[in-house]
């Protein structure tokens, strides 16, 4: 008995795909239709943002940070200057043990010449804002200071620790007493270490401005301006005319000041000042 069978495409005979020996066992077959051929017209080429780009847009909120290569640095003090004891973690804080290192690195970077400290504090810890002030003024570098939004108490001393020092024209700045907060013992040494710690504020800031001592302690002590305490808020030009600021300006001035004196510096070969 014979049988005859019609041929039909795809389904008589039936020819099995033999594996290459030559391909990966775990590859998939390659489809003819999907693969890409480098010269075809129809080729259409999927782009998107590299995962740098979309972690620049998830951080800074722009697709791309640039990146200067300057002989200028800038260095931002915002918040509340945490010293010794560690604030709640809502605060937007500057901690000093993180400024300090910079600075001395800054101080040690050939191709660093200038500074500019951005200033945007509410005050803060004392003896760390201080520190700050000491080794701003200390610096061999070419340095200025802006005041942007606030450079409240013991911002005031950081403020004026560098070479030339500046005030946005809607900035503020507050001068008022050292306050201690928490348990106080109330004996007359507390409040001589007060007294002392004042006096250290005060002298830093007349020997690195231009405001006299009698004029610093009338406006730290004067009545009347502030709701619960004692004190004076200087706005902008006010800051100026005290001698408190050497004037008002902005980024662009406090750039222009330090590549002045970077310039006059290099022409003249004298030292910082």
């Amino acid at each position: 008995m014979s049988h005859e069978y019609m041929w039909e495409p795809g389904l008589f005979p039936f020819e099995p795909n033999h594996p290459n020996p030559d391909q990966d066992p775990n590859k998939p077959p390659e489809d003819p239709e999907r693969t890409e051929k480098p010269n075809d017209p129809n080729r259409q080429r999927v782009s998107g943002k590299s995962k740098a780009t979309m972690e620049s847009v998830k951080e800074f909120g722009a697709n791309n940070v640039p990146e200067v290569r300057s002989n200028i640095h800038c260095l931002s003090i915002v918040g509340q200057i945490e010293g010794h004891l560690v604030l709640p973690p809502q605060n937007k804080t500057t901690k000093y043990e993180h400024l300090i290192p910079q600075l001395v690195a800054l101080e040690q970077a050939r191709e660093v010449e200038g500074v500019v400290v951005i200033l945007n504090t509410v005050g803060g810890d004392v003896e760390a804002g201080l520190a700050i002030a000491e080794m701003l003024s200390s610096m061999s570098k070419h340095t200025v200071s802006v005041v942007l939004g606030g450079g409240h108490s013991i911002g005031v001393p950081i403020a004026t620790a560098t070479n030339v020092s500046l005030i946005a024209p809607t900035a503020s700045m507050t001068i008022h007493p050292i306050r201690l907060n928490g348990l106080v013992i109330g004996v007359p040494q507390t409040y001589e270490y007060l007294d002392k710690m004042q006096d250290r504020v005060v002298r830093f800031v007349t020997q690195h401005s231009k405001i006299t001592e009698d004029k610093f302690r009338e406006l730290m002590f004067r009545t009347g301006e502030l709701a619960r305490d004692i004190g004076t808020v200087l706005i902008g030009q006010e800051a100026v005319d005290t001698g408190l600021i050497d004037g008002v300006g902005g980024l662009s001035q406090a750039v222009n000041i330090i590549k002045g004196r970077i310039e006059s510096h290099q022409s003249g070969g004298g030292q910082v000042q």
